[in-house]
């Protein structure tokens, strides 16, 4: 064995063996447990940065531990490869996607290789390969079939730059997720997919998930946002039609003094067409977000339509106004306003002067000032004709009932949740297999068709964002059904809809179907590791996903996740200097030189270069902007993959945020270090001198001290708090540091050594699976028996008393472990320096806590 540790050959060493030996090669086996760990694939970038280090980190030490608990692990790993990254790269540089993505897949490839994760590649896959898009075209031409899939024209978030559509949830602050441009309102043919046909199920299933973080759980239920409520029609003056409106207050309907209708209804439309004013306030409307969560935050503001509505109860005309606050896309685009028991409704009112009607009231008889604010809570009816005197929860029943005979409205339900605009006008995406015909419609592409395989030797031009959009030999087509002339879908698929069902495919990747039955051995993963980001986009979309390929008889499953595991961000110290023109330029960590207090944060800081100050920015999460990343690569290169992976382990536990720090790195690069200077009194020991041989009493206190250290960690490999694993590890190394050279001592380190190793296989595996065979404990580390401590190891003959007097520590006495109260007061009062402080004061009480201490009060 080398004296030095040099993890850059030993790690090459080791991952050349685990390649030869196919060592995470796995099939499905009935006669064991099987145990499906999977982190979130990630966007082939070009480079993994840290927070990609330690989500897969994280997931490659779940799965070999539980490898080495004898389960039959799968941990596979592909690529989303779709998406505008790729697209916005190809454009810049006028070259294709495909090939930049290729690109950064071989060496994003290599990086996870050198990491050491353990992953079976014969299942790799990219999304953007077209024997894995072909299966989910063809599931979406069996959901067309099934009435689950339709196009119609929608109001969408349009982003001028990126020049496609974003979902709400891509909206941020007004603007585009990637691009930063303020979105755009417009109306264009969208396809859709119907989750508001599952809402019922993905919402009750939610308490199923037992083994989700309850802030996902909550996330997924607001976002689905189930309500109960009452829809009505509120009929319009000098119409045919009226406008149906849905609230889950209907106990306020008296109290309604004005309906709002979104810029796009029709008839705000219609009334626009002899109102200049109304008409340039919709355009400005078709400028803001269509995000729900963005109308909460805006101005509210709007102008009368110049028609009445009529109350279905009273038969009042209720005016009828234009309001940025309602969305086309949001049930039926129109509202009843209640200024005096809503607050957005209040705000409006008071602006636009319209009447306030309280019709609600406290039902303790307390009054309110209904101008100055709105009454939001329960209450009992007033000024409410036939419902007067009914409590809201009496009057949601009575005015529903009141309405269904009258057929003006009836009780129902409604969601927040909308049906998966899946439509993306941008090129890099997979095709939608739909056929446009002028005699036939809209026709599916038929499976012996599939996959509409997108062009990948395409050439940009300075004015082209598609270029299959005109492409006439990818768009022109024959008909399936009468082959008669057609025109291909140019839109291409959101890139959720690939990662949506990635999972599933890696049970049967090679199958000549979307999946096989071994898809029913494997799923559900059994553990999930990704970020909080995901929680209503990417996790809901799976969920979904994963109903309908049940109810296509593709799994048996109704969850694709049963465990997840949401990790904390990487972050680091950020530093700046204010330019002239008021931006900040942002420094690497690495370019700059700090003082630290005592805690070790950053009191001052100069840059390298000038000596000149910075401005210490506080603690951020890694990020190109704020240019305080970390390459992993680097810190590979020069410490080694264990070091990196031990440091992210211990730093903090994998649902907390990571704070990095280069001492800490340092640190445990020095600790793997020990334990390979600990291994060398093994290796120059023959087996015959390490024989059986009696354990002095330290000895013994040293044995019982590491199994207690091991039944400490395997307690929190359990719970996932790998940090507290290598600190049990830390403090086992220590006492087997502080052993001599018998051949007891021997005896002990040999056994420390091989509980140490096994403990952080799965964390830092080269050189545990180094030091494993070096030192004739076996063939392969994974595949060894899973540490368990000695009970009789544990038992202790004596404890270790505290003993005070008046309070105040006298003296530490040895306590037989088996004895009764009695004994230890007898032990306590009898020690010599306990007699000293006692004196001649009479002892009044002797207060035992088992097994810690005992004071004696003495007057």
């Amino acid at each position: 064995m080398q004296k030095t540790y040099d993890p850059a050959a030993l790690e090459s060493e080791v991952q050349a063996y685990w390649e030869q030996q196919r060592t995470f090669e796995v099939t499905e086996d009935p006669d064991k447990e099987k145990f499906y760990s999977l982190s979130m694939f990630p966007y082939p970038s070009g480079r993994l940065h840290m927070g990609h280090v330690r989500n897969y980190t994280i997931g490659d030490v779940i799965a070999r531990y539980q490898r080495m608990l004898g389960k039959n692990v799968l941990q596979p790993m592909g690529w989303d490869a779709f998406g505008l990254p790729a697209e916005n790269a190809a454009l810049k540089n006028r070259v294709a996607p495909a090939g930049w993505t290729y690109e950064n897949i071989a060496y994003m490839k290599d990086q996870l290789v050198r990491l050491g994760f353990g992953y079976d590649w014969r299942r790799e896959l990219a999304t953007c390969q077209p024997d894995y898009y072909k299966w989910e075209q063809w599931l979406f031409t069996e959901l067309y079939r099934k009435g689950l899939v339709y196009r119609k024209n929608a109001v969408v978030n349009w982003d001028p730059v990126d020049q496609t559509v974003l979902a709400n949830e891509q909206v941020i602050d007004g603007r585009g997720w990637r691009s930063g441009a303020l979105v755009e309102r417009r109306e264009i043919p969208q396809w859709f997919v119907k989750i508001t046909a599952y809402a019922d199920e993905l919402l009750e299933e939610i308490d199923n998930l037992e083994g989700w973080p309850e802030q996902v759980r909550t996330m997924q239920r607001n976002w689905i946002g189930r309500s109960f409520g009452v829809e009505m029609v509120f009929e319009i003056e000098g119409a045919d039609e009226g406008l149906t409106i849905y609230t889950t207050r209907p106990d306020t309907l008296m109290g309604v003094t004005y309906v709002a209708v979104a810029a796009e209804h029709p008839l705000a439309l219609q009334a626009a067409e002899r109102d200049e004013r109304l008409a340039d306030f919709i355009e400005e409307c078709r400028q803001g977000s269509t995000s729900e969560a963005e109308l909460e935050t805006i101005e509210k503001k709007g102008l009368p339509l110049g028609v009445n509505a009529i109350h279905p109860v009273s038969g009042d005309a209720v005016p009828i106004y234009a309001a940025n606050f309602v969305l086309m896309g949001y049930g039926t685009g129109a509202v009843m306003a209640v200024p005096a028991h809503d607050e957005r409704d209040h705000a409006f009112a008071r602006e636009y002067g319209i009447p306030i009607t309280q019709v609600i009231h406290p039902d303790d008889g307390s009054t309110v000032d209904i101008q100055a604010a709105a009454f939001t809570g329960a209450g009992v009816l007033r000024d409410s004709g036939p419902f007067d005197g009914l409590t809201s929860s009496a009057a949601f029943d009575a005015i529903a009932e009141w309405l269904q005979e009258r057929g003006k409205g009836r009780k129902t339900k409604q969601y927040r949740l909308r049906d998966w605009g899946v439509s993306r006008q941008r090129y890099w995406g997979a095709p939608i297999p739909m056929i446009h015909c002028d005699d036939c419609g809209i026709v599916p592409v038929p499976l012996e068709d599939l996959p509409v395989r997108l062009p990948e030797d395409i050439v940009y031009d300075e004015h082209t964002i598609n270029p299959i959009k005109n492409n006439p030999a990818f768009s022109d087509c024959s008909c399936p059904r009468c082959g008669g002339r057609a025109q291909r879908e140019t839109d291409t698929f959101d890139t959720f809809m690939e990662s949506s069902w990635y999972y599933a495919r890696f049970s049967s990747p090679d199958a000549d179907a979307m999946l096989d039955e071994r898809a029913d051995y494997w799923l559900p993963v059994d553990h999930y590791i990704g970020g909080i980001e995901h929680a209503v986009l990417h996790l809901l979309y799976a969920r979904f996903y994963h109903k309908l390929l049940r109810d296509a008889g593709l799994v048996k499953s109704n969850e694709p996740f049963s465990r997840l595991l949401t990790q904390g961000m990487v972050v680091a110290d950020t530093y700046y200097r204010e330019q002239e023109n008021g931006s900040k330029h942002w420094y690497n960590p690495a370019e700059v030189e700090v003082e630290r207090d005592e805690k070790g944060r950053p009191l001052t800081a100069r840059l390298k270069e000038d000596g000149g100050p910075v401005v210490v920015g506080g603690i951020e999460k890694m990020s190109k902007s704020k240019n305080n990343g970390v390459d992993p690569q680097a810190l590979i290169d020069r410490y080694g993959a264990d070091t990196v992976r031990l440091y992210t382990m211990f730093t903090s536990p994998p649902d907390q945020s990571l704070e990095w720090n280069d001492e800490g790195v340092e640190g445990a690069h020095r600790f793997l270090k020990r334990l390979w200077a600990l291994a060398e009194p093994i290796e120059t020991k023959s087996l015959e001198d390490t024989a059986q041989v009696e354990l002095t009493d330290s000895q013994k206190t040293a044995r019982r001290e590491i199994h207690e250290l091991l039944k400490k960690a395997l307690y929190d490999y359990d719970r996932q708090r790998f940090n507290n694993v290598v600190s049990a590890s830390m403090g086992m190394i220590n006492i087997l540091y502080k052993l001599g050279e018998t051949p007891a001592d021997l005896q002990l380190l040999r056994e420390g050594v091989s509980l140490v190793m096994r403990l952080l296989a799965p964390i830092a595996p080269h050189i545990t699976h180094h030091l494993w065979t070096e030192l004739g404990y076996g063939e392969e580390i994974l595949e060894s028996e899973w540490p368990q401590p000695d009970e009789a190891a544990l038992v202790q003959e004596s404890l270790p008393y505290v003993v005070q007097v008046n309070g105040k520590v006298r003296a530490t006495v040895e306590v037989p472990a088996d004895a009764e109260r009695p004994a230890i007061e007898t032990l306590a009062l009898e020690n010599e320096n306990v007699q000293r402080f006692i004196g001649e004061a009479e002892v009044r009480k002797v207060i035992v806590v088992p097994k810690k201490l005992v004071n004696i009060v003495a007057k």
